[in-house]
Order: C-alpha cells, then sequence, then structure tokens
C-alpha cells in the first residue's frame, strides 16, 4: 500500500522558518517528479514546488528566493525548506509524487500557520 507521510507544519510568527518532510513508502515504480501544494481555506490548491529525478526544480514566483526543495531517492524522502514566512503562506500543505509516469499519489496534509 502506498503512504506519503508528510509532517513539519507548526504555527509559526512571520519571517518564521518551517521544514516540511514527506516520506513515501510502498511505490514500487520509479518516482519521477516530487513536488509540494498547498491549499489555503477558500481558495484552490495550488502547486508550490516541484523537483525532477535529474535535480530540476521549480517554484511559484509568490516563493522563490524564500522556499527551497529537495529530495533523497534512497530514502524516498522530499523536503521543503520555508523561509521568511508570511501570513499569506498560511495553508495546508500537501505531498503529491508521479510515479511510473502515470501514477500520483498525495499524502494527508500538514497545516502550516504563519501568525503573531
Amino acid at each position: 500500500q502506498v503512504q506519503l507521510v508528510e509532517s513539519g507544519g507548526d504555527l509559526v510568527q512571520p519571517g518564521g522558518s518551517l521544514r516540511l518532510s514527506c516520506a513515501a513508502s510502498g511505490i514500487i515504480f520509479s518516482i519521477n517528479t516530487m513536488g509540494w501544494y498547498r491549499q489555503a481555506p477558500g481558495k484552490q490548491r495550488e502547486l508550490v514546488a516541484f523537483i525532477t529525478s535529474d535535480g530540476r526544480t521549480n517554484y511559484i514566483d509568490s516563493v522563490k528566493g524564500r522556499f527551497t526543495i529537495s529530495r533523497d531517492d534512497a530514502k524516498s524522502m522530499v523536503w521543503l525548506q520555508m523561509d521568511n514566512l508570511k501570513p499569506e503562506d498560511t495553508a495546508v500543505y500537501y505531498c503529491n509524487v508521479l510515479a511510473d509516469w502515470k501514477s500520483i499519489y498525495w499524502g494527508q496534509g500538514t497545516q502550516v500557520t504563519v501568525s503573531s
């Protein structure tokens, strides 16, 4: 059974940092792209960042220079380092994995709240 388990969400003050982790298990095919999405209350889920199997990364404009995505294929893990957090970063963050170029998996989400 495939599982993606996220952790690291928390309440943090503006300007603070958090590191989200996602551990994948049960995926028997090659993992292609790994990414992070987020969904704020009343808004659609949006792609925040992704990283390809050869290490190429992409970010939405609002997080460029503040967030960094990384992965470790040996551990089947992906991380999202979030620095200089802003209140508008408040959302539930979801881990996403594309495997075998056709299977998409989601984690259960982790809450990030940025507030003073």
